[in-house]
C-alpha cells in the first residue's frame, strides 16, 4: 500500500468517527445528558466523551464507529480501556469542584445500518 493509499484510509476512518462521536452526543442530549467535553485530552490518551446523567452520574463515553454493530462492540479493547481509566483518573483530578454522584464508564456503539446504542456501565477498570 502506498503512503498516499494508507493516509487516505486514516482520513476516511477520522470523518467516520468523528460522524459517530456526533450521533453519540446528540444521543445523550436527547436522554438529559449534560455533554461536560468532547475529544478531552489528557496525558494519558483521549476520552471521546465526558457526560453527566441526569442523576448526577459522570460518564466517561468511548465510542465505537463499526460497519457493523458487533464490530463495533468488539473493538473496544483491554488495553484501551486501561488507558481511558488512567485518563479518567487525570481528569477528575483536575476538576476537583465536579462532585459526581458516583462514576462510570459507558460505550456507544454506531453503525450505518442501526440506530446507536447506549451500553451503560459497560466495563470497569481492572475487572478483565
Amino acid at each position: 500500500m502506498t503512503t498516499e493509499g494508507f493516509v487516505a484510509i486514516r482520513r476516511a476512518a477520522e470523518r467516520r468517527g468523528r460522524r459517530g462521536e456526533f450521533v453519540a452526543t446528540l444521543l445523550l442530549i436527547a436522554k438529559g445528558y449534560r455533554i461536560l467535553g468532547r475529544r478531552v485530552r489528557t496525558r494519558a490518551g483521549e476520552i471521546d466523551l465526558v457526560a453527566r446523567s441526569p442523576r448526577g452520574i459522570l460518564c466517561f463515553v468511548e465510542v465505537k464507529t463499526r460497519n457493523s454493530m458487533r464490530a463495533a462492540q468488539e473493538a473496544l479493547l483491554p488495553r484501551q480501556e486501561t488507558r481511558i481509566a488512567r485518563a479518567a483518573e487525570l481528569y477528575l483530578a483536575q476538576w476537583r469542584g465536579l462532585r459526581p454522584n458516583g462514576v462510570r464508564f459507558d460505550t456507544i456503539t454506531v453503525s450505518r445500518t442501526r440506530w446507536p446504542k447506549h451500553l451503560r456501565d459497560s466495563w470497569r477498570p481492572g475487572a478483565r
